[in-house]
């Protein structure tokens, strides 16, 4: 039987969406395997092992160790080949995140395998990704080696969740040393909230909020919603809003269900990080204004009028 390994993500302990991703990936690689969820890091492991397999893994292994609190790529690499070493599968996918982006291709090179980044879709024993900034797609097939494969987060819909299932989990003991790097201390500068790489909704602002003070109704308008907040590069070089913030070609790449570009221009760096999204909807002063050309939905008009009308109007909803 073919067996394909699942990698989960913790972040602060608690499990990511794009987790359960990678098991409905592995199965839409083949229905008939055998897969494995692989937990590493430092604390409920065990739970967010429970978590993969009521996703739809048939079993997990977990990794516990201090020097798995926060990511580092000495530490993860060892505990992540200490679990292909011992699992021999036919398979591995991890999300395309930063630290799978880190990790999965040094694991390919340890394993002398191939590996297929950023897939957005799976089409029979073909695999979809995005090439140049998104304006095209490719789709590659793997002939030999493993099938190794990262998926980009909100692409692939996770299976159902079943609370009934269950399935054995098996600790490894892994002796992790010699790390060139340890982390003592993480200093957030990201606001709380929604992880912008995950959200079903964002709501991004570009220099047409003109200033840090014209982020607020879009914070408004996604506190509501219960979306993330995002923000162009331009906002950013403007110091209107963190770094942590930015979606682009230099930035996070995202692909929710609703994009709500507020004030934003639609530069093709900006794009190549949101045009993937299921739902565009811009608003813009400037109807010449080039996110109007990828947006299904475009209001022409100042954010600052529209975007509080559009939060008082969800809200009155929400009261109904």
């Amino acid at each position: 039987m073919t067996k394909i390994l699942a990698f989960a993500e913790l972040k602060d302990g608690e499990i990511r969406n794009v987790s359960f991703e990678t098991v409905a990936a592995a199965r839409q690689i083949d229905e008939s395997a055998e897969v494995v969820a692989v937990v590493l890091g430092s604390q409920n492991v065990e739970d967010a092992a429970n978590q993969m397999i009521q996703y739809g893994a048939d079993r997990a292994v977990t990794v516990t160790h201090d020097l798995l609190a926060n990511y580092t790529s000495d530490g993860y690499t060892q505990a992540a080949m200490a679990v292909i070493e011992q699992e021999d599968p036919d398979g591995l996918v991890m999300g395309h995140t930063s630290a799978g982006k880190d990790l999965s291709p040094r694991i390919a090179s340890k394993l002398d395998n191939g590996l297929v980044s950023d897939i957005t879709g799976i089409e029979g024993d073909q695999f979809v990704r995005p090439i140049y900034s998104g304006k095209a797609f490719e789709k590659k097939t793997i002939k030999d080696g493993k099938t190794f494969v990262t998926i980009r987060p909100n692409n692939i819909a996770p299976l159902e969740q079943d609370g009934g299932r269950s399935g054995d989990i098996t600790s490894l003991e892994v002796d992790i040393k010699d790390l060139r790097t340890i982390i003592k201390e993480v200093v957030r500068k990201a606001s709380d909230g929604v992880d912008l790489s995950e959200a079903n909704i964002i709501v991004a602002g570009g220099r047409g909020v003109k200033s840090e003070e014209g982020f607020e109704p879009l914070y408004e308008l996604a506190d509501v919603l219960g979306a993330a907040v995002g923000a162009s590069r331009g906002a950013c070089d403007a110091g209107y809003c963190d770094y942590s913030l930015q979606i682009g070609q230099t930035g996070k790449v995202v692909t929710p269900d609703l994009y709500i570009a507020c004030g934003i221009s639609g530069a093709i760096q900006h794009l190549a990080g949101m045009s993937n999204s299921k739902v565009i909807v811009a608003i813009n002063k400037d109807p010449e204004a080039n996110i109007f050309n990828v947006a299904d939905y475009g209001i022409v008009g100042d954010l600052f009028d529209v975007v509080p009308k559009l939060t008082e109007e969800l809200k009155a909803l929400q009261v109904k």
